[in-house]
This record gives C-alpha cells, structure tokens and sequence, in this order.
C-alpha cells in the first residue's frame, strides 16, 4: 500500500494505482478525454494532467503511478491554466458545429470545454475536411477527430481487426483507415464499437432517418404500408437517453411512441428470433443426424458484424455458418410475403423499417442474398440512437407515453426471442428448443444457463437424449479470434458455437445509446434476462403466432418454402480481400 496526499487529502492505495485512480478513491474528478481504463492509458489528451510537489513539470494523471508520500494538486494554478489551454488548442481543431452534431449533449470534449468555463475560441480554428462514401453505414468526421486514438485502441485490443491507425505527422497528425484504404476497400465488421467508444462526434451510423421521414419519403407516401420491428436488445436501452428508469421504459411505450410517429404496423423482431430457433435448431439437429457431411462446429449466424469477420478473416470456414437468416431478415422475409399477402398488397408497397441495437444491420440489409426475386426483405435499418433522435424530434412526451400492445400476427414474443439480445442468449434459446426436438418435452426453462455472463469466452456441455453437445459462446472479435485460433490449431472442439462481434452482444452493440466510460450490456442483458423470467412462454417452439405460420405457410421447419425465404447463401457476396485472406491462411 501507499500512502499519498491529493488536494491535501490523505489516502492510502495499493502500488501501482494512477493518480487518477487514487483521486477517484476520495471522490476527486479529474477530467479526461482520451482515457479509456485498461484499454488507450496513453495521456495523448493532456487534459487529465496535475503537479506533483517537487515536480518540475505537470503529469498526466491517467498513466502515473502513486509513490510513497507524493503530494498531487489536481487544480492547482499552474493545472488550471495548462487544461485550459490544452484544450483550447483542441478546439483549434476541431467542427465545432455542435448544434447540428449527433453528439451535442452527449459529447466529452463539449463537457469537458463547458465545465473549464471556455466560453471565447481564443485560436484560430483550422479543422481537417472529410472525405468518406456516402454508403458506408459507418461515418467518419474528420473535421470533428482529436487524434485521442480510443478508435484504434478498441479496434486493435478489443476486436483484433487493425482498421485505424495514425497518419501524418505533426500538426497534420490524424486517424484514418489503416494502410491507406477506403473503408469500403477494409475488412471492417462495421461493430460500431469505435463509435461508442469515440469521445466525439467524429464516428457515427450513416443516417437513414431523412429517407423515411422526408416530404417524399416513404412514411409520407400514401401508397407505402410501414412496417417497424423491433430488436430485443433495443428495448432494454432506448430509455437512456431520456432518463427513464428499466422499469419504465418498456417495449410497448417505445410502441406508443412509433404508433404517434405515424408507422402503419409495429411488430415486435423476438417473433422472428424464435423463427430463426425453429431454422436453425432443426439445422443442427439434421447436421448431427449426418455428423460426417459437414465441417464442425456450426456457427450461428445471427450477428452481420461476426459474419463480416469470419468471411474476412477465416474465408474457409464460411460453410460451417448456419444457413438461417437473422431475425431481422427473416421478418422483412416474412412481411414482403406473408403478411403482404394476408394485406392483400403488392410486396413493393410495403416499406420494412428495422430498429436495431446495431450498425452492421444496415450493411447486412442492403446484401444481394436478401432479396426474393426483386423484392428486398427490410429495406431500412435504424439504430437505438436513430429512433431516439426521432422521439426527440417529434416532441413525443416520454414521461407520459402509455403502454400500447404490439400488431398482430407478427408480434408475439417469448423468453427464448428476448434473450436473444444478451451474450449466450441465442444459445440458450435453441438448445431449449433443441431439447425438445430431441426429448420431445420442454427442460427447466433455466437448464442452460451456464452459457450466460459476461465472460468473453464460455464454454459448456449438454446432454441432448444420448448426444453430448459440446458449446461454446464468444462476444467482441478479439476473443473470437482466440476461440476460432484454438479450434483450428486442434486445441478446442465444438458442435455448436454462437459469436456476437460485440462485448456483451447485441446489449452492447454498437448502435446502442453512449456512456461515456461506462459499459452498459451487463445492465441490459439482466434486465433482458428478467423479461424472459416473467414471460408466460420462454420456448420459441410455444410462440403460437410462429405456429400458426408454420400451419398456413411454411408448412414446417425446413421446408422448401423456408429454405427459400428464410435461409441465405453466405458466399452469395464478397468481403473485400476476402481471397486474399484465404490465400495468406493456406500459405500459413
């Protein structure tokens, strides 16, 4: 232990702790921009710097550790002066075009700038100009970057993919794609979690409210039937950003909420989550009965970000994907078809709006394998943060929303299709189905719960009749990347293995509400986990309104018709590099 003074405060803190640290102990804040605990501890911010008696010079509090008898001023005169003008000389840098910024509000440097009291731009301001696609569903900003290189550190220690990096040099430093590409032209999983985790409004989602919202977009055209899903993981965020307790912000008030915006039909996406049980569990289950036809372990094929990274990564394990869609496809799948017809409405009438805890689902959305014939299956995507931009706008009054019921057919929900949301949570829900499939009956509802938490790599065994299936669940690239090395280096072996390319999962993904500093998707996977507890049915294969589309039009699980609408070719479409990849592993 070592005992230090901090404002003429004593404390005492185990070796090695920072300064920043140990002032947080006794309830001292000192500001930070670029720190990001465990991960970017590089003090490139210098906003975070205090004296240290003796100390000629001022410290960077994020990445100096305590010694015995230190004395640390967090604002004194000399600090206060420094900070002040280290960040003024950010904002020489930087748009600061904040009332038409998607992170005015929610914006580090914009706090840390106002709580200093910096009210006159006391330099000059020359920011960098943006060039970037126009269709990428990730957005870079470059005008807004402050080079604190939290991007590249997530991307880099945490999903292991090296799209950023630093260029130039000098006052003409910045953060760009790695070794000179487009981001189009990289492999990019399109995560997001460089954009949760940027301070700024430098990274953001493509925004795709004006072509739904616009005098000529689709909400507004008479001949267009709007159709809303909405994911699981988005009902257990979408009140942040209001300040709505968990309680409170329940699924069916964000209905309420839709239902004032003017949507034809709002359904609720945990139905095609247990759609996609019903495919993928009798995938499986058929893929076992013909266990030496296939290459093991089947990958669930849910999450776009992870699809993105096998098929650039690891192009020659594509076919150990399950074939299934994910559910937001298999619903846009759905409408255009079914419900289109029970409408008795041409398909292309139809216009499907996604809500999704995710930006990759934007990408995965516009993929030329989700089309049935010429008729795409969703046709836009929005982000939890996108559907609360667009409360804000339409004045809706949150606080007194009521609780309004999901359309029907298409929007009954179970347990199993929530937890979907949460790391574990599509594992857990097939094997209760799987269990069924083979045993004929239900298990306990909670028999697999060992796949739950927020370990980034688990693993599991279960006995299903006389088989022992071997599982494993992996969330963020980086752990995916080890489980995926282990298994071909003949270390671990699988039958079954979910992957979400997010921490946490879809509860964490990257089109989810920001906190700065904090990690949400344990606090949303519970209050996930909490719904499936208090739903009467938490078995996909008891969702009656699945049954009942079974009964009239798939026939059943597998069948042709489902094959057709509800399964997808993974090598129907092309990652950038991706036969490069394949050639580099071959050579290796």
């Amino acid at each position: 232990m070592v005992n230090i003074i901090i404002n003429r405060q004593k404390v005492c803190v185990p070796e090695g702790t920072t300064i920043l640290e140990a002032a947080k102990k006794i309830g001292i804040n000192i500001p930070t921009l670029c720190y990001l605990k465990g991960i970017n501890e590089i003090g490139a911010c210098r906003v975070c710097i205090v004296e240290v008696a003796g100390t000629s010079r001022l410290v960077t509090s994020c990445n100096t550790p305590v010694t015995e008898g230190m004395e640390v001023f967090t604002n004194s005169a000399r600090v206060r002066e420094a900070r002040k003008t280290n960040v003024e000389l950010i904002l020489s840098q930087h748009h600061t075009n904040c009332p038409t910024c998607v992170r005015s509000g929610n914006c580090k440097l914009q706090k840390v700038a106002n709580d200093l009291n910096l009210v006159t731009d006391e330099y000059p301001i020359h920011y960098a100009k943006t060039r970037w696609t126009t269709t990428f569903p990730l957005v870079r900003d470059a005008g807004k970057c402050i080079k604190c290189m939290r991007c590249v550190q997530i991307c880099d220690k945490i999903q292991s993919l090296n799209v950023w990096d630093v260029q130039n040099t000098g006052s003409h430093t910045t953060v760009d794609v790695s070794r000179g590409r487009e981001i189009k032209a990289s492999d990019c999983s399109l995560c997001g979690q460089c954009i949760t985790h940027c301070p700024t409004g430098a990274l953001q989602e493509r925004d795709d409210v004006s072509r739904i919202f616009s005098m000529n977009g689709d909400l507004n055209n008479p001949d267009k039937i709007t159709v809303v899903q909405i994911a699981p993981a988005v009902r257990a965020a979408w009140g942040e950003e209001f300040g709505l307790s968990r309680e409170f912000a329940t699924d069916k008030r964000l209905v309420a909420a839709l239902r004032r915006m003017g949507f034809d039909y709002i359904f609720d996406t945990t139905f095609s989550a247990d759609l996609t049980i019903m495919e993928e569990g009798t995938e499986l289950i058929e893929r076992l009965k013909h266990r030496e036809e296939f290459q093991w372990p089947m990958f669930t094929s849910c999450c776009p970000g992870w699809v993105r990274f096998l098929k650039s990564q690891y192009p020659d394990m594509e076919g150990q994907l399950s074939t299934a869609k994910s559910p937001q496809q298999m619903f846009g799948a759905v409408t255009k078809s079914f419900f289109a017809a029970k409408l008795g409405v041409d398909p292309d009438n139809v216009t499907c709006i996604s809500i999704m805890p995710c930006v990759a689902k934007k990408q995965e959305a516009d993929l030329p394998t989700m089309y049935d014939g010429s008729v795409k299956d969703v046709d836009y995507v929005l982000t939890t943060r996108e559907i609360c931009r667009l409360i804000k706008a339409e004045q809706i009054d949150v606080f007194s929303l009521p609780e309004e019921e999901f359309d029907s057919p298409l929007g009954q929900s179970t347990g199993a299709g929530i937890i979907f949301g949460a790391t574990g949570g599509v594992m857990e829900a097939a094997l209760r189905t799987g269990y069924h499939l083979v045993m004929g009956k239900n298990p306990d509802p909670d028999a697999f719960s060992a796949v739950r938490g927020m370990d980034g790599w688990k693993e599991a065994e279960f006995r299903l009749g006389g088989t022992v299936l071997r599982t494993a669940v992996a969330s963020g690239l980086g752990n995916t990347r080890r489980l995926i090395n282990a298994i071909r280096r003949g270390e671990a072996s699988y039958d079954f293995v979910e992957i979400m390319a997010c921490p946490g999962g879809c509860a964490g993904g990257g089109g989810q509400p920001i906190h700065d500093g904090r990690e949400e998707a344990a606090n949303r996977s519970e209050t996930l986990y909490q719904m499936d507890q208090k739903n009467p049915v938490r078995f996909s294969h008891e969702n009656h309104e699945v049954q009942e589309l079974y009964r009239a039009y798939f026939g059943k699980p597998g069948s042709h018709l489902a094959h057709r609408l509800l399964h997808t070719d993974h090598s129907g479409w092309k990652m950038p590099g991706e036969k490069q990849a394949f050639a580099a592993d071959e050579q290796a």
